[in-house]
């Protein structure tokens, strides 16, 4: 195709939605194994001689996790608001409209970056003071972030084209371009951190390496190969009209993941007050682990978000209903599994990425609460895509941010009365009501919209 969209409108719902989702999960997927496999690198360090580096130096990483997560929170703004408004344009047929919303996006993503990199690179000891970790394991944990900070303008880059192509129902090149990028990163990271003897900060070297190279990926294919939506341009003088669509749609999205981040900052401090550095890295190195299971449930998320954009456009809801109903029976058999996996165990997939004895402890007790409650992630997660793909993104926004801040003084309580296995269960308490709650509303929101379009296709 000369726009390089693919129409999501027409043909069959469910491979439509698979081809589409599959290389969405796969991206989810290989954003989380950048953080995954540095800390499975690190989680060898100093293991015979000295097992403490190696939980110290995962401590560390943990908390820098924390603010990747915020990272992309910050980033979904572009991301979420170029691929909702480029799906309904390109679903309207107004790929004129849909070139501008991607150059508004685009525009959006480097002024972000810019600003973001100013703030992580100026404040990095005071953020990363506020886990409340040994001084040593807040230096090393300084450094790696502002090693990272080079990076971080054009991971914002990245994501904002990952939306634009994920509106045009074009999600395999951003799983190509990412996937080059993570293997470039199993090369380097053990030549840098071992070879080379940079020990962890040779991970964060690694990892700006492989984010530049994946940025250079998405400047090819957008300038060279396909030049998707034609060569639209990537900095321009905003229009008002534009931006405030772009913000209205991907600005909900954004401050409840990044909202959601903090929240889980909190929370980690609150696991390093009762649990010690232990504490803090079971659930950091936990919730990557788990990440399994959210990576797969954003991806159905991120898809239905692009076909019921292109499909609502073109008044054609009841596909996107049929797509949904499919995706729940998916998750529902995936979560089962997770769930067992977890359960059963937990210290074993723990072992996988910290092979220490008290680490696989802690990291089994995470594990079998969060296994508790896996489905009901999945349920919210893929409803967010629903209310997304018909531009009601406010919503679930409201709903997790409200849920997900009830887990702050619920897990100081906990934690008082149960010790730190108190903060998981703060965490696992919030995510059934989330997962119960949307999909309801969304049912009631359903109906609402039903009575006001008529049914076509």
């Amino acid at each position: 195709m000369k726009t390089g969209i693919q129409n999501l409108t027409e043909g069959k719902i469910f491979s439509t939605l698979i081809r589409l989702a599959l290389p969405l999960m796969g991206t989810s997927f290989l954003q989380m194994a950048y953080t995954l496999m540095a800390m499975s690198w690190v989680g060898r360090l100093g293991t015979v001689s000295n097992p403490e580096i190696a939980t110290k130096s995962e401590a560390a990483i943990g908390a820098i996790g924390m603010l990747l997560w915020l990272t992309a929170s910050v980033a979904y703004l572009a991301m979420i608001g170029s691929e909702v408004a480029v799906g309904q344009s390109i679903g309207a047929k107004k790929m004129k409209r849909a070139a501008i919303y991607a150059s508004h996006s685009t525009t959006t993503a480097i002024t972000l970056g810019v600003v973001w990199i100013a703030i992580l690179f100026v404040l990095a000891y005071p953020i990363l003071s506020f886990f409340k970790l040994e001084a040593d394991i807040t230096d090393d944990a300084v450094l790696y972030l502002r090693i990272l900070t080079i990076s971080l303008p054009f991971q914002f880059l990245s994501y904002n084209f990952t939306g634009i192509y994920n509106g045009a129902g074009r999600s395999f090149i951003p799983f190509r371009n990412n996937a080059a990028g993570l293997v470039l990163n199993m090369i380097l990271d053990p030549i840098l951190m071992f070879t080379m003897g940079m020990g962890l900060h040779g991970a964060a070297v690694g990892t700006v390496i492989a984010q530049l190279f994946v940025f250079l990926l998405f400047f090819y294919q957008i300038r060279y190969a396909n030049r998707i939506l034609g060569y639209f341009p990537f900095f321009i003088r905003p229009k008002g009209i534009y931006l405030k669509r772009i913000f209205f749609l991907g600005a909900p999205v954004s401050i409840m993941n990044s909202l959601y981040a903090v929240i889980n900052m909190n929370l980690a401090r609150v696991a390093s007050i009762y649990g010690g550095h232990i504490g803090l890295m079971s659930q950091t190195t936990g919730g990557q682990i788990e990440a399994v299971t959210w990576n797969t449930s954003q991806g159905f998320s991120t898809a239905l978000s692009a076909f019921v954009a292109q499909n609502y456009a073109a008044n054609k809801l009841e596909r996107g209903k049929k797509a949904y109903i499919y995706t729940i029976r998916v998750m529902l058999t995936l979560g089962v599994f997770v769930s067992m996996a977890f359960i059963l165990f937990g210290a074993q997939i723990f072992g996988i990425i910290v092979p220490e004895e008290n680490a696989m402890r802690a990291g089994a007790e995470y594990l079998f609460v969060m296994g508790l409650v896996q489905i009901f992630m999945m349920f919210e997660l893929t409803t967010q895509g629903m209310f997304n793909g018909i531009g009601r993104t406010i919503e679930p926004a409201v709903i997790s941010i409200t849920f997900n801040a009830l887990r702050i003084p619920l897990a100081y309580y906990l934690a008082g009365q149960m010790g730190i296995v108190g903060v998981w269960w703060a965490i696992a308490i919030s995510t059934m009501c989330k997962g119960i709650i949307l999909p309801t509303w969304f049912a009631v929101v359903y109906k609402r919209i039903q009575k006001k379009r008529p049914k076509v296709g």
